[in-house]
């Protein structure tokens, strides 16, 4: 079962991020992907935004973790490059590692280190993405790596194409867990990891992918997707988002003790919600801080009336 100290069962049933509506805007059709971090004392949010198009990442902030200030477009899509061309989302910036932090940013040779992935073709995650690291001093301005994962190199597993990625850093290696799909159109998403010493020299786990979908009929049967690994007891929380036979998508959990072998908790940490409310659809792709006491899992939230934007829920009422 899940335990105690990492279940949330108290959503807000809001959108703390909700699509824009606005045609000029770049997440006029749908907010996604939330990281949330502290950095200064203060937090703040990045997700990516969808404008028909493509992709591109944006800043919120908070003075509550409840109520959320858009700072506008941070990594914008850039025609003049092959990789960036249509889309481009970072979706982690490397933070401290406890489950039960506030989620401080780490610096990595004297500046911020994120990760970022894009899609070949217009349209919404169109083709098979390719996966790099960024870097910043501000949080503002990002300058971008070439990629060093692509699908092609991989396994069948991961030939379809990439998607959100977690960085961090334990003991001298750096990790970046993420999620990747099969070839085909009925595809597969399973979780798997690279590790690098030197950020330039990557190896792909022999025992990839760690969290792999589920037998038929279970929860994380066709998606086993989106990580965010965080330090928990003596080893590590696998919050991820699962899709089932169904066609319905929520967050699950899984407990590591060493990065290399997985247990799937039994049961959804967030299920989706009863007809009207905001996750009625879609509760999935989890990012997770603690304050005052309080566990707050951001998630994308998705339904007919409201869309797709960001929720959130809270381990005790807030």
């Amino acid at each position: 079962p899940i335990p105690d100290d990492l279940d949330t069962p108290h959503k807000t049933n809001r959108l703390v991020i909700a699509p824009s509506k606005e045609a000029s805007t770049f997440d006029h059709q749908g907010a996604d992907a939330p990281f949330v971090f502290c950095h200064d004392d203060a937090f703040y949010m990045t997700y990516v935004g969808f404008d028909g198009e493509g992709y591109q990442t944006g800043l919120a902030s908070t003075s509550n973790l409840l109520d959320w200030q858009k700072e506008g477009v941070i990594i914008r899509r850039d025609p003049e490059n092959p990789v960036t061309r249509y889309s481009v989302a970072l979706t982690w910036i490397m933070r401290e590692n406890g489950v039960f932090s506030p989620g401080n940013l780490k610096k990595a040779r004297g500046r911020y280190l994120g990760i970022y992935h894009a899609y070949p073709k217009p349209g919404y995650e169109e083709g098979p993405a390719v996966m790099g690291l960024c870097w910043s001093s501000d949080l503002r301005e990002w300058e971008l790596e070439n990629p060093f994962l692509r699908p092609e190199n991989g396994q069948p597993w991961e030939q379809g194409g990439l998607y959100k990625a977690c960085l961090l850093e334990h003991q001298g290696t750096y990790y970046v867990f993420y999620t990747a799909k099969t070839r085909g159109t009925s595809w597969r998403e399973q979780t798997g990891y690279v590790s690098s010493k030197d950020l330039r020299n990557w190896k792909r786990f022999e025992g990839n992918p760690v969290i792999r979908n589920g037998p038929r009929g279970s929860l994380d049967e066709i998606f086993a997707s989106d990580p965010c690994v965080l330090q928990y007891a003596e080893g590590w929380a696998i919050f991820y988002y699962s899709l089932d036979g169904k066609g319905v998508a929520r967050d699950l959990l899984a407990l590591s003790p060493d990065l290399r072998r997985v247990t799937k908790c039994r049961g959804a940490l967030i299920d989706v919600g009863p007809p009207g409310s905001v996750d009625s659809k879609y509760a999935h792709k989890p990012s997770v801080v603690f304050h005052n006491g309080v566990l707050y899992h951001y998630y994308c939230a998705v339904s007919p009336e409201f869309g797709r934007g960001i929720s959130v829920a809270t381990s005790r009422p807030v």
